[in-house]
């Protein structure tokens, strides 16, 4: 597989090397040790969680507060997508910045989203399926979500028509709105540094 950073530090794209013949085809789409290696972070799942979202549908934009903490190993099972990582981590040096990858079964192309980093997508076609491979379970009440609206992201979703949203996703705050409740993490801790009390 080919792992390469994105611009968003700590932010992979990873592409794996298939073999093909008249059967199918066949790849690994996740192999630890390798994945260390080569980004000196391990990655290993403890929860799998799938969606399935028609055509136009828009989620997040998603990430959980440090601590817990959740790394996410994104890819596409089903259909396409258009996925987009954004720097959410206050301090960073690409704060608010994102990447945007085309996610689909075909390629099996998958996005590791680290720590304090947000998380959406668009699918660019029906029944898309999104598989995600989390670093820790789900804490009830530890969600961070950013509205994928945000005029100041300015993200690009590049839909031709409204797309279909949750009403916790339409009602989500901007990244200013965030920043001032205080609810984004810092690039320390996001990055190993000391984890901030919860109250």
């Amino acid at each position: 597989m080919r792992i390469a950073e994105t611009g968003v530090p700590g932010a992979y794209v990873v592409t794996p090397e298939q073999i093909t013949d008249e059967r199918g085809n066949f790849y690994e789409a996740l192999r630890s040790e390798e994945f260390e290696r080569v980004t000196g972070r391990p990655f290993v799942p403890v929860q799998i969680n799938y969606s399935v979202s028609r055509r136009n549908t828009l989620r997040g934009i998603h990430g959980v507060a440090i601590p817990p903490g959740q790394a996410k190993y994104v890819t596409c099972v089903r259909g396409a997508l258009r996925d987009i990582v954004v720097d959410l981590r206050v301090g960073s040096p690409t704060f608010g910045h994102h990447e945007t990858n085309v996610l689909d079964a075909d390629s099996g192309r998958s996005v590791y989203v680290p720590e304090g980093v947000g998380h959406g997508f668009l699918t660019l076609t029906d029944d898309a399926c999104i598989c995600y491979a989390l670093s820790s379970a789900h804490v009830p009440g530890t969600q961070i979500d950013i509205n994928p609206l945000d005029r100041d992201l300015a993200l690009p979703w590049g839909f031709a028509e409204p797309p279909l949203l949750s009403e916790k996703d339409r009602a989500a705050p901007t990244v200013a709105e965030a920043m001032s409740a205080g609810t984004l993490a810092t690039w320390s801790e996001a990055n190993g540094g000391a984890h901030p009390v919860m109250l």
